[in-house]
């Protein structure tokens, strides 16, 4: 009954006649002149009917004025007879002086459209008007091509149409929301007459199937998480609209979600016997036999798309070959013959074995560009840091390739298992090459092969993998004589080698005729155009650094850096010492700095010389990276040549206090006046200086992983371990923003087991701290309350004040979510005592607004209010925006519950808008949780259901169970507000679980939810 065709619909009765010319056709009369008036006028209908001259409004007049102007912009200057015009404003029984009245519009309309056409024509100019008589009847003609809302509307369609047809969903996607942004409110808002009627219902059923249409092409594209909230909204706003109810069922289906699907295809049906009397289409019955089914047709698009077939994402992703590629004609000739037989085979796969700076990944680069054109759908790579203490993790890996092949994040489950198995269902028909550089065993790759015919990898690692089967093993080693000499040749030049052959044989010989090794040395002699190779010989002559590493194995690879390390200049050597310390995955250009304790400016000079040696590799503008060998090579060196020794760990101390330093900066721009940065240990090197806010937070979320590798590795020295632990605490935003949550629970449950076997009682209860927040975020109450007692006692034992502050704070505000209000209060009362006593305002505001929290549980409506307000004065009085929105969200809950809805939905919005800028996940989810409870006392269904939707959207993967059971409670009650009822018992059911298995009492509430049959 409400089907949407194949494409993007186009708008109904609505075509341009061929006798008329269309608005980007000149005018042809002779003599004409467009005044700059006219050329510039626009007009909407899209909403209310409006005009402007340029920038400049123009007044349209009374409402019959508008629905005159309205009737000839949508004929499209086709010529509107009087008595069509009277019929449009007025009907069947128009007034008896309605010729008279139009004939006053029209005189109205053509004063403010066409100014002074009058006077040039009196004045002998022929000029052009825009509200034309013609025919005892009236136009609108000579119009610019754009100068129509409606006009640009249907050529967007038009255009996301051909786009969808061509495969570009991404662009047809965009330009269709391009279209839908022209609407602004209620097509042809307040205008009257039959004619406006029949319009109006025209364009919005025209508009809903734009969205339609969208909304199909988003779960095509994966968007099904993002789309269920949306959906939501508008089948509550168009229940009867079968279309929709489609598109959410899928969208729920490919969410996860199968039980609220089927609940939408019952409640439909029960709505459709109730108000038509009729079943649901077959297309929607089918559905719901797909789903009970578990059809895997269900997880391609919802509908195929039109010739010629849309095209997949293809990545690209290998790195850049070498220019200078020499020799391995062999192997490359033997791989290259492998891939080539990969269609039709199940999987082609090579592993390359070797040591380290052999010329594995060099070669395997090389092979996979030359096959390039065997695997039209794409090239994937991935470093797998096989060699380094922290090797890739399988699942991130998957989860990277998945985004590369076009896997909405929304669509990626958390596990190894499902991201594999949705990896091989992605890659399924499809002809890609997967590189898999640096492994560390076959364990690590296994779930990163493809596994689907057409497919092939390419896996190179030191180590030989027999027991990845199927695999066909290459043992790479090191360039014969002639290809190591002809490496040599293209690097240096051919006529530097040409009269030295002799000593470029030396050369190469004393490299071992390692390839990573020879061009090393190469460049080292390409750059310095004073030396000759015979100089270059000389250098390399002595063994004694090297010969013992020439054995075997990595040895080998360390003579090799041994001689770049060997031609460095001494500030160029220590930096290399130096830098090869910190852990992370790379170092920016100031953290660099902060380690070699030189300014900026000198360090990127070194930093760039290195970057030419190949001891370095600059990963992007201002951040550089050790290759894994080199990087324990560099550590070798600054044990064996670091001198005064502690320089080493001096260095690590800048760097730490640099962290330090600057995440205090962070802390102190988005809190201003909170006292933490005034207890946290003393740095003797400087930090960054932000600009603003969203400066420092861009910082602390780049570093994020760097700036966790540094603590952790700092936990390991009682003299930086303090350090350490307070640069935790001062970047706890990390715990909350999602995206580095679990690394910094691990590195905070790091810092307190090192506290504790050091014996540093202060140093604990801090670190407890950072893992009290962590187990409230996750919702983990129970063990933060266990961890914020012994921070107090532990804190109180040494004096430490601020901790106790923030362990009674939070205690407080577990005890509110365990329902111990009396407890609560008596810690929340201390806190507020312990913050004064420190001088800490923005901490009594923070235990004020829990506080409040707590009055409300227990009654004091208005007490809660007035606590939370009198947090709000005093972060506003400090310009503390981030803290100030939690402050509102309080008294956003105490207003809902004391009734006033209005001021409760601002006060949560201006928090939301907060929170969303400043990156804070959990709170924008809580934020948006709430607002569905104020739409909710609101008698705001549909609104309340939009909200939950989103808030679980925001809250995945953050917040814990409990705060998802929450909001899964309040969605049910949203859905059952607008007749889903269906989906609302599988909410409800959810929640229940969720409460069940975590103890909860709220368990019986949502149970008592329930119909009879489903509680019992």
């Amino acid at each position: 009954m409400d089907g949407v065709p194949d494409g993007v619909p186009r708008v109904p009765e609505q075509r341009r006649p061929d006798s008329t010319p269309t608005p980007s056709e000149p005018s042809t009369t002779p003599g004409a002149e467009r005044p700059a008036e006219t050329a510039a006028l626009r007009f909407s209908v899209l909403g209310p009917v409006r005009a402007w001259r340029g920038d400049e409004p123009v007044t349209t007049g009374s409402p019959q004025q508008r629905a005159l102007l309205a009737a000839l912009l949508l004929r499209e200057g086709r010529t509107a007879t009087a008595a069509e015009l009277i019929a449009a404003l007025w009907g069947e029984e128009p007034p008896s002086q309605a010729l008279a009245a139009v004939r006053t519009y029209a005189s109205r309309l053509r004063k403010v459209l066409d100014p002074g056409v009058e006077a040039r024509r009196s004045g002998g100019t022929t000029a052009t008007a825009v509200l034309v008589s013609e025919s005892g009847g009236y136009a609108v003609r000579d119009l610019a091509e754009e100068a129509l809302d409606l006009t640009v509307a249907q050529d967007l369609a038009t255009e996301a149409e051909k786009a969808r047809s061509a495969g570009d969903l991404c662009h047809a996607r965009e330009t269709l929301r391009r279209a839908l942004a022209l609407w602004d409110g209620e097509t042809l808002a307040g205008v009257p007459g039959p004619y406006a009627e029949t319009q109006r219902v025209r364009l919005e059923e025209w508009r809903l199937q734009l969205v339609e249409s969208r909304l199909d092409m988003d779960l095509e594209q994966g968007c099904h998480a993002e789309a269920v909230s949306e959906l939501t909204a508008l089948t509550a706003a168009h229940p009867l609209r079968e279309r929709l109810r489609e598109l959410l069922m899928l969208a729920l289906y490919r969410s996860g979600r199968q039980a609220e699907a089927l609940a939408v295809y019952a409640d439909t049906r029960r709505l459709l016997a109730d108000e038509l009397g009729v079943d649901p289409r077959p297309g929607l019955s089918e559905l719901q036999q797909r789903i009970l089914q578990a059809d895997p047709g269900l997880a391609e698009p919802s509908s195929p798309a039109p010739e010629p077939a849309a095209v997949p994402v293809r990545p690209a992703q290998l790195p850049a070959t070498v220019p200078d590629f020499t020799g391995r004609s062999g192997f490359v000739r033997e791989l290259g013959d492998i891939l080539a037989s990969a269609e039709g085979r199940v999987m082609a796969v090579s592993a390359l074995a070797g040591i380290g700076g052999v010329g594995k990944t060099t070669l395997a680069v090389h092979v996979a560009h030359q096959a390039r054109a065997a695997f039209p759908d794409g090239q994937l790579y991935v470093d797998l840091q096989g060699a380094g203490a922290r090797a890739a993790e399988p699942e991130t890996v998957l989860g990277s390739f998945l985004r590369a092949l076009g896997t909405a994040d929304s669509a990626i489950p958390d596990s190894l298992e499902e991201r594999a198995a949705l990896y091989r269902s992605v890659l399924a028909g499809r002809r890609v090459l997967v590189l898999l550089d640096n492994a560390r065993d076959a364990a690590q790759v296994r779930p990163l092969l493809p596994g689907t015919d057409g497919c092939a990898a390419l896996v190179t690692s030191r180590v030989r993998m027999l027991d990845l089967a199927g695999a066909h093993l290459i043992d790479l080693d090191v360039m014969s004589p002639d290809e190591a000499l002809a490496l040599f040749t293209k690097i240096v030049g051919e006529e530097r080698v040409a009269s030295e052959r002799k000593a470029a044989l030396d050369v190469v010989a004393a490299c071992g005729f390692l390839p990573l090794a020879i061009r090393i040395a190469a460049s080292r002699l390409a750059a310095r155009r004073t030396w000759t190779v015979s100089v270059l010989a000389a250098k390399l002559a002595d063994e004694r650094r090297r010969l013992d590493e020439l054995q075997a194995g990595d040895l080998a690879v360390k003579a090799t850096f041994e001689l770049g390390y060997g031609q460095l200049e001494p500030a160029q050597a220590r930096a290399f010492r130096l830098l090869g310390l910190a852990d992370g995955p790379d170092i920016s250009l100031a953290a660099a700095a902060a380690v070699l304790d030189l300014p900026v400016e000198d360090t990127e000079d070194l930093l760039e010389s290195l970057v030419d040696t190949s001891l370095l590799e600059s990963a992007a503008p201002g951040r550089y990276r050790f290759h894994d060998l080199v990087r324990l090579y560099a550590r070798a060196c600054a044990e064996r040549d670091e001198l005064p020794p502690s320089e080493r760990g001096s260095a690590l101390s800048r760097l730490l206090d640099f962290y330090l330093a600057s995440a205090a900066g962070v802390y102190a721009i988005e809190r201003p006046g909170d006292r933490l940065v005034d207890h946290l240990e003393p740095t003797s090197y400087p930090g960054l200086r932000f600009d603003n806010r969203h400066a420092a937070q861009d910082w602390l979320y780049a570093e994020a992983i760097c700036l966790l590798a540094c603590v952790r590795q700092a936990s390991g020295r009682p003299e930086t371990l303090p350090r350490a632990i307070d640069m935790l605490w001062a970047a706890h935003d990390l715990s909350e923003s999602g995206a580095n949550s679990k690394e910094y629970e691990a590195t905070a449950q790091a810092l307190v087991g090192a506290a504790r076997s050091h014996g540093l009682g202060r140093a604990e209860a801090r670190a407890l701290m950072t893992l009290v927040n962590v187990h409230h975020v996750s919702g983990r109450f129970e063990r933060a309350e266990e961890e914020a007692e012994r921070a107090i006692r532990l804190a109180q034992e040494s004096d430490d004040l601020l901790p106790v502050c923030w362990a009674r704070n939070a205690r407080g505000i577990i005890a509110l979510y365990q329902n111990r209000h009396a407890d609560g209060e008596e810690h929340l009362s201390r806190a507020i005592e312990h913050f004064r006593a420190l001088g800490d305002r923005p901490g009594v505001a923070a235990a004020l607004c829990n506080l409040s929290r707590i009055h409300l549980a227990t009654g004091r409506t208005q007490g809660a209010v007035g606590l939370a307000q009198e947090g709000i004065d005093i972060y506003d009085a400090m310009g503390n925006s981030l803290r100030g929105a939690n402050a509102r969200y309080a008294l956003g809950l105490a207003l809902t519950q004391s009734g006033e809805l209005h001021s409760a939905a601002e006060r949560l919005q201006e928090a939301l808008e907060v929170f969303r800028d400043s990156r804070q996940r959990l709170w924008e989810g809580m934020s948006l949780f709430r607002l569905a409870e104020v739409d909710l006392a609101a008698r705001r269904a549909a609104r309340a259901a939009a909200n939950a939707e989103m808030a679980l959207t925001v809250l995945r993967g953050i917040g814990g169970e409990w705060r998802r059971g929450n909001v899964l409670t309040v969605l049910g009650r949203a859905l059952s507000g607008i007749g889903q009822t269906g989906r609302a018992q599988v909410c409800w059911q959810e929640a229940a679980g969720i409460y069940e298995e975590l103890g909860s009492p709220e368990a019986a509430e949502v149970r008592a939810l329930l119909s009879p049959v489903q509680a019992a």
